[in-house]
């Protein structure tokens, strides 16, 4: 492995919800593979490494462990091109600190990326590539925590990562289609009916679809989606709404979702109808769900709009100069 690591503020934006919103954690967190002391993650430890350690920017006592590591490990799921690593520690990390948590984060791939950390709050820094991981290899995270000043006991912690196939779709709202690649070659035209527009929110059309550069954050066979996220609740008024939708591959923390149509058809291939969503026909969002990876690229274009970087897992909304701005190493 050769090793692309590099380090990385934190930014926030409102996330405006969309009408697709549904009833569930938008985000299936990694799930404990094996019972661990008290404040440590419960993964594997890291192999011995002969990578010299950088040298501490601050001597402060600092005790800190992992309460989460994103995506789930290469025997759990594979992962698509456009993955983040999310490590979310146990405790707030100081600024003053940051620099030498994140000199001690390492990430190896089987095929080199230049890669960036970004702390996005005290508690959690993201890792995003400079373009996109090359399918079908292995990549490998490691935390030594045990070379924190002051982290008496701490071991240090890794987990690899299985990168899928490359999955790249490209949903035109005006042409109403989303193409899907497979490892560069077009694998599907999906007919499509995007969002409808005409509820603007806080100077934010809500009905519209976001366009930007999105990433697949999980998804489910069957999701309840409701009217409860604009406070509409009491299936008396016209506007509530409860159904089960097949199919649902979430894009963003707003609601968004690619899914198949819950009937309107019509529409589809045709005009955008949507409170949001990308509807798909009942075989192409079927076939979209079989095939989805967490990380998957999912590209919309032609509405107005626009993706804000910190909805979901958007961080290709952010230039990679801006995204190394994030960084607390210098």
């Amino acid at each position: 492995m050769k090793r692309v690591t590099r380090m990385l503020p934190a930014l926030f934006a409102l996330v405006v919800a969309t009408a697709c919103a549904a009833e569930t954690a938008p985000i299936p967190q990694a799930r404990p593979t094996a019972a661990a002391p008290q404040g440590q993650a419960a993964v594997a430890p890291a192999a011995a490494t002969t990578t010299p350690s950088p040298t501490p920017t601050t001597t402060a006592k600092i005790k800190l462990g992992i309460a989460d590591i994103t995506p789930m490990g290469e025997k759990t799921e594979k992962v698509g091109v456009g993955f983040p690593i999310i490590v979310t520690f146990d405790r707030d990390v100081k600024t003053k600190d940051r620099a030498t948590v994140e000199a001690l984060l390492q990430v190896e791939s089987d095929k080199p990326n230049e890669g960036a950390w970004r702390w996005v709050s005290a508690r959690k820094i993201i890792y995003r590539t400079k373009a996109y991981w090359k399918p079908y290899q292995k990549v490998l995270f490691t935390a030594r925590l045990s070379e924190l000043p002051g982290n008496t006991g701490a071991k240090n912690v890794s987990r690899r990562f299985a990168v899928g196939s490359q999955n790249i779709s490209l949903v035109d709202t005006r042409k109403h289609v989303m193409k899907v690649y497979r490892n560069g070659k077009l694998a599907k035209k999906i007919p499509i009916s995007a969002g409808r527009g005409g509820l603007v929110r806080g100077g934010v059309d809500v009905y519209l679809t976001t366009s930007g550069t999105h990433l697949t954050m999980g998804k489910k066979a069957v999701e309840t989606m409701t009217s409860s996220w604009m406070g509409v609740t009491d299936p008396k008024d016209p506007r509530y709404y409860k159904e089960e939708i097949p199919w649902a591959v979430r894009i963003s923390d707003s609601g968004e979702y690619v899914h198949q149509s819950a009937g309107y058809y019509q529409y589809l291939g045709r005009s955008n109808q949507s409170h949001g969503c990308v509807r798909a026909t009942p075989e192409g969002a079927k076939w979209f769900y079989t095939i989805a990876q967490r990380g998957d690229v999912v590209k919309i274009t032609g509405t107005k709009r626009k993706l804000q970087w910190n909805n979901g897992w958007s961080y290709w909304q952010l230039s990679y100069s801006q995204w190394k701005k994030g960084s607390a190493l210098k």
